[in-house]
């Protein structure tokens, strides 16, 4: 029997696989369009924000504050916009954050054990002093230092002459100076210059009470419990700052000094008084991030001071760095709440993919087409080429409609590297759908399990995966065994593109480019090298378990081809003759046609007589029980054979085991011991080859629902290696043998078929392209008996030279 060639299978399988999906052209559009709904969303978004921005921020700037001419003695100058250049940045003095004074610590019974705290009555006037904590292991020296951390000051001071005093001022951020005490009418007031013109600003005198404890233990404890989150009283005794002096003395000097370094205090917020927040467009703002140097330069300047002899280190000034002209944009909102929504989008398919697969599978539209001839490696190539055609333009999709939306995501990366890192996720995807439909015989099941994969993989790869990425401590091995999860690998793409968009729109960087590829720090070539092995790790698996169903029969299987392949035709031969030799032990009470039949069998395999289409020898099924119950024996080691020419009828009610018969001949079923020959080649070794040459209606009618009958017909001809006029004389003689031409029944839609016409289909695909052994099993079930009269009547004269083997019941057989 010479079957198709696995071109001609390729061939068949992809026009029928075309009709199929020209039919569903609307269900591929809308799933290639998805990613339009995502960035046109994304867009929206994007837009809002820009527009938004330019009713904060001016589009165009003045940028004459470069021209400035910065007086030396006066704070500022001109604090010009980032998109401005600033050849002469202006001087501003090192300051201090100090908590707001009503969110200052007081005795408000959080540390009943601490008096020296200030009343908190002084909240009611905003006047409470600014607390600083300190403590070492010379309580002496300690205090002499921190009593000359402010310098005295009786009467205001004005610097408009000479501002090089202002060093010897602590300055707080909000336009206070520190003292230990504080004096009606003290204040400070020194220049400072806004464009070309100078101004005289007053700092107002603000009390810094510094209080001793007896550890940092201590000081740990009491910082902790006054934030407002740290006390169950939800009560808010903020400490300005506080320092650890150690073993300082008047021959050493170690400090530790604790801060608070976040921006604001509405962590502190009581909920109907919201803490002010400062603005932090002004410019005396800007040196925040100094405090530190300031909170030190205080403890040197008061150590020097204890050493005498005049010692002082200033802390005049800072300014920022001269810069030229930039130009920030509105924020890019893409890379910053797009990572988890392109990770579920490009997950999508992955669903789409596996319940396709898992369809014919249930179906077993799979195993019928098989069983007409088609290969596994056309099947699986169609299946691959579709699939990864549907990737393509899902992908293409993506990045065109987020790319003419505007979004920096697609614009600012390399088109080509987002191309091969998103095609070689696609490929990757399809392999790891194909391995995980060998795990199911449900599409229900396999959708749910798909959506529930998809959905908290993603989660997982933001929550958890990004956090492994992002911690600098942990091994890079660690991320590369994470990354062995499809989704995290996707996940790892989409978040360095992101991660890169985001930096180019705040450092002027082009994004990720081929030569970035080599990049260590973003792991892309990891990424990219370990989707490509799994790829082919996950091919490889998925044809070993489609081909074996499991490891064990795989070995199995390797194992008698590898000794067929050794011993040529004596093993054949050899199975034969072990199974005949135990047909010695006859059972009495066997009817005298079986053992008739079974020396029928015994003389031809003997004489090697080639005329007999089908021979089984001992065939056996039997049905494991389980959950305590007994084994079932469906075929009890049945032997026949059956002629090219014959028609053989199996009858039998319903459960004698017709149906398991049919399923051991047509590889549905394994047998459990003897074995089948088809045209001389054994079911258990050359079931491939046997399906080349058979015909099949099964119990069950294995149709497209989406199909015509004549479609049907055409595709199962062209798997019988018919063409051109042949193929169209065979399926019009097929349809009127079957009457399935008048009204047009031929180009129906298979799903608008009533269970008859199905059935006269089934029988119609089982006898087209001439095969040499045909089986039908209960072929007339669902027929009216002028359907089962015609019925019968074609299969008398499709007989000639072929063999058919059909099953029914006792009550509906009548031939």
């Amino acid at each position: 029997m010479m079957g198709a060639s696995r071109l001609e299978q390729t061939d068949a399988l992809f026009r029928k696989n075309l009709v199929i999906q020209r039919r569903a052209c609307k269900t591929n559009c809308c799933l290639i369009l998805f990613p339009l709904l995502l960035c046109s969303v994304i867009g929206g978004l994007q837009i809002l924000v820009n527009h938004a921005s330019s009713h904060d921020v001016p589009t165009h700037f003045d940028c004459s504050c470069s021209n400035v001419t910065i007086d030396e003695n006066a704070m500022g100058g001109m604090d010009c916009a980032s998109d401005c250049p600033l050849p002469r940045a202006p001087k501003w003095p090192p300051l201090l954050r100090l908590p707001p004074p009503k969110y200052r610590a007081v005795q408000d019974g959080l540390f009943p054990s601490f008096t020296d705290l200030p009343d908190a009555s002084c909240r009611a006037t905003w006047s409470c002093p600014a607390t600083f904590l300190v403590t070492g292991g010379n309580q002496s020296f300690v205090g002499s230092v921190a009593d000359s951390m402010f310098i005295a000051q009786s009467s205001s001071v004005n610097l408009s002459v000479d501002i090089a005093p202002l060093s010897d001022f602590v300055l707080a951020d909000d336009f206070t100076f520190l003292q230990n005490k504080c004096f009606p009418g003290l204040a400070l007031f020194y220049p400072v210059q806004l464009g070309n013109e100078i101004v005289s600003e007053e700092a107002r005198c603000a009390e810094g009470l510094m209080l001793w404890r007896d550890s940092s233990w201590t000081i740990n404890d009491e910082i902790y419990r006054g934030s407002y989150q740290g006390n169950n009283e939800k009560k808010t005794d903020e400490i300005a700052a506080a320092y650890d002096f150690l073993s300082s003395d008047q021959a050493n000097f170690n400090l530790i000094i604790s801060y608070n370094s976040s921006n604001n205090y509405d962590e502190y917020l009581e909920s109907e008084y919201p803490v002010p927040l400062y603005d932090q467009a002004r410019s005396v703002q800007k040196p925040h991030s100094v405090q530190v140097a300031r909170l030190s330069n205080m403890a040197s300047n008061a150590y020097l001071n204890l050493r005498g002899n005049d010692l002082k280190m200033s802390f005049d000034f800072v300014k920022e760095m001269p810069r030229a002209a930039g130009h920030l944009g509105p924020i890019d909102i893409s890379p910053l709440i797009g990572k988890l929504p392109f990770v579920w989008t490009m997950e999508l398919l992955f669903p789409v993919i596996l319940s396709n697969i898992v369809y014919e599978k249930q179906k077993k539209l799979r195993i019928m087409m098989k069983m007409h001839g088609l290969g596994d490696l056309p099947y699986w190539t169609i299946s691959y080429c579709y699939f990864l055609l549907l990737s393509l333009l899902y992908v293409l999709s993506f990045m065109l409609f987020g790319s003419v939306l505007g979004l920096r995501f697609f614009r600012q990366n390399s088109y080509g590297v987002q191309f091969v890192l998103y095609f070689s996720y696609m490929n990757l995807q399809i392999s790891f759908a194909f391995l995980v439909a060998t795990c199911f015989s449900s599409v229900r099941t396999a959708t749910v399990t798909g959506y529930f994969y998809i959905f908290v993989s993603g989660l997982l790869s933001e929550v958890l995966f990004r956090s492994y990425v992002e911690d600098i401590s942990l091994s890079r091995s660690w991320i590369a065994v994470m990354e062995l999860l499809p989704a995290f690998s996707l996940y790892r793409i989409v978040y360095e593109l992101s991660q890169s968009t985001w930096a180019g729109s705040y450092m002027v960087s082009s994004g990720i480019r081929w030569i970035d590829l080599n990049d260590p720090e973003n792991g892309l070539a990891g990424v990219l090298t370990i989707m490509v092995i799994e790829w082919c790790v996950f091919l490889l698996f998925t044809f070993y378990l489609d081909h074996f169903g499991s490891f064990q029969n795989g070995i199995r299987k390797v194992a008698a081809l590898v000794y067929s392949c050794i011993n040529g035709n004596h093993f054949q031969a050899a199975q034969q003759n072990i199974q005949l030799q135990e047909f010695g032990a006859s059972v009495e009470m066997e009817r005298a046609d079986v053992i008739k039949e079974r020396e029928t069998v015994e003389q031809i395999s003997k004489e090697s007589n080639r005329s007999y289409s089908v021979i089984c020898s001992k065939l056996k099924k039997v049905y494991h029980g389980k959950d305590g119950n007994a084994n079932k024996t469906a075929v009890r080691e049945i032997s026949l054979c059956m002629s090219r020419g014959q028609c053989f009828g199996i009858l039998g009610p319903n459960g004698a085991g017709k149906t398991t018969l049919v399923n051991l001949l047509t590889g549905f079923s394994k047998p459990t011991s003897g074995t089948a020959y088809i045209e001389g080649m054994d079911i258990r070794l050359n079931m491939d080859k046997i399906y080349s040459g058979i015909g099949v209606c099964p119990q069950d009618d294995l149709l497209w629902e989406n199909l015509t009958g004549r479609e049907h017909l055409m595709f199962y001809g062209r798997l019988k290696r018919l063409k051109g006029a042949a193929l169209a004389e065979a399926i019009e003689q097929s349809l009127r043998s079957m009457h399935l031409i008048a009204g047009g029944i031929a180009d129906k839609l298979v799903g608008k078929y009533s269970g008859g016409m199905k059935r006269r289909l089934s029988v119609a695909i089982s006898l087209i392209g001439d095969p040499k052994v045909v089986y039908m099993d209960e072929p007339s079930s669902g027929l009216d008996p002028a359907s089962r009269k015609n019925l019968w009547t074609a299969v008398k004269s499709a007989k000639q030279d072929r063999t058919i083997i059909l099953t029914s019941t006792v009550s509906r057989f009548t031939l």
